[in-house]
């Protein structure tokens, strides 16, 4: 800063400096001299030249308005420059004395300060500081009607800048800056408007505001601004609507006045596209509204709207006319009235745009309209091809919306279903199933379980593998995609093939791993998908390996977590493995058929862990309870004519697993039975001895038989040894259960005997008398201590070198043996009979029966009368149950 002095006497000399003296010489003008001289005691003026910032903000503590005003307008220009010199400023400290200014009396220096702000607030330091300083009262007193326009232009601009921050907005709220910026909508300046609508647009983003804001009836001025002949303030005011047309007021204040009308105009003007995008957003909204979507249709305006979205050439338009029929479609009475507009053939139309964000909204627009049952059908014709065409984009937005559509077209809609099958979406939804995108994968499987449904397009997804692609979904961290994923397994795993596929691929872990989930459906739907894959003893058995029956366990007695599909879950897993669910619960019912494979372990407590047949077999006899085994599977292939034989025996269930079982019984039943003792008496090895004795047999028989038949046998024999060195030897071969040749002979001389008989009863006796004299014949109650069956069946434990003692090798047997034998030869013919558990090493075998005296009478029938099947001391005996008998004998 340089300094000149003057005097009025001409002469050097030294003068007495005050503050108030100095004129400062500003923005390039020089202040002329006065003409008089001044008084002797008043400073005389001086001249300052100032080319630092520093110093000018110095000036602004002047007390006088003069240079207060300069200062400003300095200051003002200094700004103006770039965002570098505001930061300057903001450093030398010039916000806080500026502040101070916005109060003051003169209203030029007022004026000058409000400028300023208007400039700086566009600095993110600066709108710190100020919040800070708590200015917003004194900005927003700038907004008073008896203010210059130019103050309302800076002050607004400043309240502009300073909306886009949460905390800036609250302050402006709280000190009612939202009314007088209402009112300058109405200013004949268009800056004004201009910032204050971009104000308003600010604060409207929070909801309070925008309460407050229809209470001020803005929503007619906003209208207004939509005729201004700026491009910019149209905008703004586009804008705010679509914020503040959220809430159901403002919808119905913008269609009292008419503001319908606007926004269709501004779409039927080609010059003022830009404003396009934005007519739509408020459009959307409004359509929300049943009364507005009608009266937009019966003024014509929603043709206008489809057809201006249909033959629109530009991407983001097409979007947001898209973006509006969602929007609108939730309300069922408008997808009504969209559906007698025909909006699926815009939608349609919409589909074959080459910009992805169009389809992604077409798509979403699809999902909702097809909760109307008119559009569902519509789209079987047309759309479906198009979604399927989107499932294979290779944008991922894409293909989750397509999906999301067709998972909505094909719900509870097999026509849909069948049509999306003959477009070949199969490959593309499996695909997908890998996505990275949960959404896709969820609508995906949604769409695969609504096609299963349906036994060729099942048959169909097996082919490309479904079981295989399933495994990430059940793996998935996401709820929505582990209960999809689960759902689909339960709609797909109906087959034999599907559930071993699914077992290969490694599926039943995650699988029972999500019946841990805290998500109700997730839990119930992988219930309902174990319940399906229990439908088979393998399958239950893998299942039981892994855990379920416990982890069912445990959800079921959870009063909040249990469903009726694990109750189910866990009902089929039993009812699927025997051998457990006798073990666990000591009760198998006439519905339960016992078949091939069959151990009875003994009672185990829940939580224990059954070990399979094939762990219990290769281990070495103990004193543990011996394991019983049902097994009528002979390894004996029988010749082509026995095949035909096995259909002259006239019974509907199977008698056994093959015919095979039926030609090994009747050869050895002609060559004649030693007495068990002379069975027991043959040298034995291994643990097949039984079916190693049985070949010995069959050689026996056959002597004289020729040379032919002797090689045939000899085959045999090759064959029936196959098992024991199974057993014995390498882990790469196949493990088959023992053999029981005397059980199978037991089969067949029961089908052939006592399933003849007509009379239920007689059929009992004779059963029943048949399994005493298997099991040592009739025992009195008297000498049931010298009944030494332990022996016996240590002896089987130790010829067999294993725990597992085959029921055919039993013949003297106890309560338990006898009523294990006679559950299962009952259900070999037929014979509706329980097996029951008891105490201490007792069974028994419960039958209903009609009771005779009943028969032929007219009206209801009394329930069946259950009786207990005498096995031991009067074999063929029907005690009555809960009589002094049947508990004896349950008892004894």
């Amino acid at each position: 800063m340089s300094w000149q002095q003057s005097s009025t006497s001409g002469k050097s000399s030294v003068p007495k400096w005050s503050y108030s003296s100095v004129v400062y010489q500003l923005m390039g003008k020089k202040i002329k001299k006065e003409a008089e001289p001044p008084p002797k005691d008043v400073f005389d003026p001086l001249t300052i030249e100032s080319k630092k910032a520093a110093t000018v903000v110095l000036m602004l503590n002047s007390p006088e308005e003069e240079i207060l005003a300069k200062a400003c307008e300095a200051i003002y220009r200094f700004a103006l420059k770039g965002e570098e010199n505001k930061a300057t400023l903001l450093e030398l400290g010039a916000v806080e004395p500026l502040t101070k200014l916005l109060t003051h009396e003169d209203k030029i220096v007022r004026r000058n300060a409000t400028m300023i702000f208007g400039i700086l607030a566009s600095n993110n330091d600066v709108k710190k500081l100020l919040r800070e300083l708590d200015v917003m009262s004194s900005v927003i007193a700038q907004l008073a009607p008896e203010e210059e326009v130019v103050i309302h232009e800076f002050a607004s601009l400043c309240l502009a800048n300073m909306s886009a921050e949460y905390t800036s907005k609250v302050q402006i709220f709280e000190h009612g800056g939202l009314e007088p910026l209402i009112r300058l909508l109405a200013s004949p300046d268009p800056d004004v408007k201009k910032n204050s609508i971009e104000c308003i647009y600010n604060l409207v983003q929070d909801f309070q505001c925008r309460a407050t804001v229809q209470e001020l009836n803005a929503v007619p001025p906003i209208l207004d601004l939509l005729k201004s002949e700026y491009p910019i303030i149209q905008l703004l005011a586009l804008k705010t609507l679509g914020v503040i047309t959220n809430d159901k007021e403002a919808r119905v204040m913008l269609r009292d006045n008419q503001g319908m009308d606007h926004l269709i105009k501004i779409l039927e003007t080609k010059e003022v596209n830009d404003l396009h995008i934005e007519a739509l957003s408020v459009i959307a909204n409004c359509l929300e509204d049943m009364d507005t979507l009608v009266l937009i249709q019966q003024t014509g305006g929603l043709k206008k709207l489809l057809s201006f979205a249909e033959n629109s050439t530009i991407p983001d338009i097409q979007k947001n006319a898209a973006k509006a029929i969602t929007k609108a479609a939730y309300d069922p009475e408008n997808r009504k009235l969209f559906h007698e507009q025909e909006v699926e053939k815009c939608l349609v139309a919409l589909l074959g745009s080459e910009n992805d964000g169009t389809k992604i909204a077409a798509s979403q627009a699809i999902s909702v309209m097809c909760e109307n049952s008119g559009s569902k059908d519509f789209f079987n014709n047309q759309g479906i091809p198009q979604l399927i065409q989107s499932l294979r984009s290779d944008n991922e937005e894409v293909r989750e919306a397509a999906a999301l559509a067709m998972a909505n077209l094909t719900t509870c809609n097999t026509a849909n279903a069948n049509a999306a099958a003959e477009a070949d979406a199969i490959d593309p939804l499996i695909s997908i199933l890998s996505s990275k995108r949960d959404g896709a994968i969820a609508s995906a499987a949604t769409v695969l379980a609504n096609m299963a449904m349906q036994e060729p397009l099942r048959v169909n997804m097996h082919n490309h593998d479904v079981m295989h692609a399933l495994i990430g979904p059940l793996r998935s961290s996401n709820t929505v995609v582990q209960s999809k994923a689960a759902l689909l397994v339960a709609a797909t795993a109906c087959d034999v093939e599907a559930r071993t596929e699914l077992r290969n691929s490694g599926g039943l872990g995650p699988l029972v791993e999500l019946l841990h989930s805290k998500n109700d459906e997730v839990r119930r739907h992988a219930s309902w998908a174990v319940m399906v894959c229990a439908n088979d003893e393998l399958m239950a058995v893998e299942l039981c390996k892994l855990g379920a029956l416990e982890i069912l366990e445990e959800v079921n007695l959870s009063v909040s977590r249990k469903n009726k599909f694990s109750e189910a879950a866990y009902n089929k897993l039993l009812n699927n493995y025997l051998s457990l669910k006798y073990s666990l619960t000591g009760y198998l019912s006439s519905s339960n058929i016992i078949g091939d494979g069959f151990y009875d372990y003994g009672r185990i407590n829940p939580g224990t862990k059954l070990l399979p047949l094939k762990d219990l077999c290769l281990q070495e006899p103990s004193d543990l309870r011996a394991v019983l085994l049902v097994n009528s599977k002979s390894d004996i292939s029988p010749p082509p004519s026995m095949e035909d034989k096995s259909s002259d025996i006239g019974y509907g269930r199977s008698i056994s697993s093959s015919s095979s079982l039926r030609r090994a019984s009747k050869e050895k039943a002609n060559a004649g039975f030693g007495s068990p003792t002379e069975d027991r008496s043959e040298p034995t090895s291994g643990r097949n001895t039984a079916l190693s004795k049985f070949a010995i047999k069959e050689k026996g028989s056959r002597k004289g038989r020729g040379k032919k038949e002797e090689e045939k046998v000899k085959e045999e024999e090759e064959v029936a040894a196959v098992p024991k060195l199974i057993g014995e030897g390498s882990p790469d071969k196949e493990w088959y259960p023992p053999s029981d040749p005397d059980f199978c002979v037991y089969v067949y001389e029961v089908t052939k005997s006592i399933f003849p008989i007509t009379n239920i009863k007689e059929q009992i006796e004779a059963l029943a008398k048949y399994v005493a004299e298997k099991m040592g014949g009739k025992v009195s109650k008297e000498k049931l201590h010298d009944f030494s069956w332990e022996l016996h069946i240590s002896e089987l434990k130790f010829q067999l070198k294993s725990n597992v003692v085959p029921i055919g090798l039993i013949k003297q047997g106890i309560f338990y043996h006898r009523a294990l034998l006679f559950k299962a030869l009952a259900d070999k013919i037929g014979i509706g009979c329980s097996l029951v558990r008891g105490e201490y090493g007792r069974a028994w075998n419960e039958i209903k029966l009609m009771n005779e005296t009943r028969k032929g009478l007219i009206g209801a029938l009394p329930p069946p009368e259950v009786y207990i099947v005498d096995l031991m001391f009067h074999p063929g005996g029907l005690m009555k149950l809960k009589s002094k008998e049947a508990d004896l004998y349950r008892y004894l």
